[in-house]
């Protein structure tokens, strides 16, 4: 008989595979039944994800600036704020709110199934990015990224974590002290 293969759950997704840095986690899974007299082949084994770790592995905060601003798709937060080690001392966070100019073509072309977000990226759309521990500086109470500094209408840079050929330039309308973005549209600094 035709017998497909069959494989297991993922795994958990890893840490970072480098502090201080962009780079990805990985997860994986396994084959539990090989396929055989053509059966359906294996799926892939293995994904991996865009991501930032924020601590040293000896437990110290990396000091070093990201460039662009690094986004990732709103529902992230969740999963970070579990992980969080909150010692209650975090300010708490805020949105802003940006006008997206121009979108690489990168973004639409991604097939994995943790940059389906990014779909959600279109010229002329207003987006809002949550900037939250701890992407927030705890000295300069901002994301790195926010155009807080920025003059009206002036460009600025951002880039997709977990597709590095999804990034673009948008405008900084404002910026809100509570967030409350639809959630299509919601996204993080990293």
């Amino acid at each position: 008989p035709v017998i497909p293969c069959v494989v297991s759950q993922w795994s958990v997704w890893s840490g970072c595979a480098e502090p201080c840095k962009t780079t990805y986690r990985v997860r994986r899974r396994h084959v539990i039944q090989e396929p055989r007299n053509r059966g359906e082949a294996c799926p892939p084994l293995e994904e991996r994800a865009g991501c930032v770790e924020y601590w040293t592995q000896q437990g110290t905060e990396c000091k070093q600036s990201l460039i662009p601003a690094l986004i990732t798709t709103g529902g992230f937060g969740k999963a970070r704020k579990k992980r969080a080690a909150a010692d209650g001392n975090e300010r708490a966070g805020y949105c802003v709110e940006f006008q997206l100019v121009a979108i690489t073509p990168g973004c639409l072309h991604s097939h994995h199934s943790y940059t389906h977000w990014m779909q959600y990226l279109r010229e002329g759309h207003t987006v809002c990015v949550e900037c939250q521990h701890p992407a927030l500086d705890s000295r300069s109470l901002h994301c790195y990224g926010d155009g807080s500094g920025s003059k009206k209408n002036q460009l600025l840079h951002w880039q997709a974590v977990g597709n590095p050929r999804c990034k673009g330039t948008w405008k900084r309308i404002r910026q809100l002290d509570t967030c409350s973005c639809p959630s299509v549209h919601s996204f993080l600094f990293i």
